[in-house]
């Protein structure tokens, strides 16, 4: 009887320290930070690499790991019920049921997988290269077993994908919003972070500057008064056109200007000017962000000119542009000379005034909201947008958790709005 007993019990706490360890393997190995196990893969991590390897592979990771809890778990619960039954009779199967859950659940389920989730990468790092043997081991069990899953989910249209939902851009952005609830990201750092993510799927004509707003200069004009417009342009590129506006036949480069002046030692003329300038560089407007950084750099230029898909020109796009996306306006002496006024001021606590051209994305910035720009790119063609037609000055909308007061208009374009946050009854009540 005493060896009978010993053996009941040696046997059910194995088992159980067998299930503590595929509890703990099975919280350590999805939990474990897939950053943190990429930088060890990439510094020659052999136990990080482990880790990579099995999560390549989740639906035979996680048909392993249960296939193994529940093995464990069922045989420790029958040989429960069995020990129990040699000693209460009839009644052993109650205490064994009632013991072996308070058992299961507390010891070999909430316990390793509280220490696990705390300690993911260590737990993970520890039993990768334990649980490729097992998975080894198991691996014609786990085959079938994943054979006959696949064939079951069939008739619910559920099909097996090897995409990951939770890797890839989304995920970094829940990361960042995370942080920036958790107060360790301040929004500035937000902004910057999201707009990165943001150059893949934002297109060059959402930024670029209109052709109505860009300077140009007529090359068919009197040299006097084409080097009097130059002087006066703040700007380091200059289009020329010839006809018509729409017409650029080059970009003259500011220093490559100056540089003639200091070495002609004669007034320069219309031949000097046409031999400084330089080939202009068009580009389609529906170019991404992130292609159109890597063809500037490739280049070595700083400077295009958009065009829309029948080879119209659209406007133009800089460098400088690019990199506003990411860390917001970038304002010299010149510019603040020029404009004396930034695109968007505060109005208020809650309230912006802003030109029609500014863009959606901007104004999101300013006001922390989330104004949809998939059907226009500035604030004025957004409420253009919403109200099927062209407003007049001091009408006034409301969309999107937003008011919408039209200050200003020039013909058919909108140039200033007043932009204020709908404050609901919920808001202004709360706290009374």
């Amino acid at each position: 009887m005493e060896d009978s007993l010993t053996f009941y019990i040696i046997s059910i706490f194995i088992l159980l320290l067998f299930s503590a360890f595929f509890s703990a393997c099975e919280t350590g190995l999805t939990t474990a930070s897939r950053a943190k196990i990429f930088r060890l893969k990439s510094e020659g991590n052999k136990r990080a690499l482990a880790v990579s390897r099995l999560r390549d592979d989740k639906d035979k990771l996680l048909s392993t790991l249960l296939f193994g809890n529940n093995l464990v778990n069922i045989g420790a619960s029958s040989l429960a019920t069995a020990f129990s039954l040699s000693f209460f009779s009839e009644d052993g199967v109650l205490f064994a049921t009632i013991i072996m859950t308070f058992t299961i659940v507390i010891f070999t389920e909430i316990m390793p997988k509280t220490y696990a989730f705390r300690n993911s990468e260590k737990i993970a790092l520890a039993v990768a290269p334990i649980y490729l043997i097992l998975i080894k081991i198991f691996s014609p069990i786990v085959n079938i077993l994943q054979f006959i899953v696949d064939l079951a989910m069939i008739p619910f249209g559920i099909k097996k994908s090897n995409d990951d939902e939770f890797a890839g851009t989304e995920e970094l952005r829940g990361a960042i919003e995370m942080h920036h609830d958790a107060g360790s990201v301040v929004k500035d750092e937000r902004d910057m972070l999201d707009s990165i993510l943001d150059l893949t799927e934002t297109e060059v004509g959402e930024i670029m500057t209109h052709r109505q707003q860009f300077e140009s200069i007529n090359i068919e004009q009197p040299i006097e008064k084409i080097i009097e417009q130059i002087c006066e342009c703040v700007h380091t590129r200059i289009p020329f056109w010839k006809g018509e506006k729409d017409n650029i036949v080059g970009v003259l480069h500011m220093k490559d200007f100056f540089k003639a002046a200091q070495r002609i030692d004669r007034k320069i003329d219309i031949d000097d000017l046409k031999a400084l300038l330089r080939n202009p560089w068009f580009i389609p407007e529906t170019i991404s962000l992130k292609n159109q950084l890597r063809s500037f750099l490739e280049h070595k230029s700083h400077f295009a000119l958009v065009v829309d898909e029948y080879g119209v020109l659209q406007g133009l796009v800089t460098l400088e542009d690019v990199l506003e996306e990411i860390v917001g306006q970038i304002e010299d002496e010149h510019e603040i000379t020029v404009r004396n006024v930034s695109k968007i001021l505060k109005d208020g606590e809650n309230a912006i005034i802003v030109d029609g051209t500014t863009t959606v994305r901007d104004v999101n910035r300013e006001l922390d909201s989330n104004l949809p720009d998939d059907e226009a790119s500035t604030i004025a063609g957004l409420i253009i947008h919403e109200a099927k037609n062209i407003p007049d000055v001091k009408q006034v909308f409301q969309f999107h958790g937003f008011r919408f007061e039209i200050l200003a208009k020039k013909r058919n374009q909108i140039t200033k709005i007043r932009i204020s946050k709908v404050i609901e009854l919920e808001e202004v009540t709360e706290g009374y």
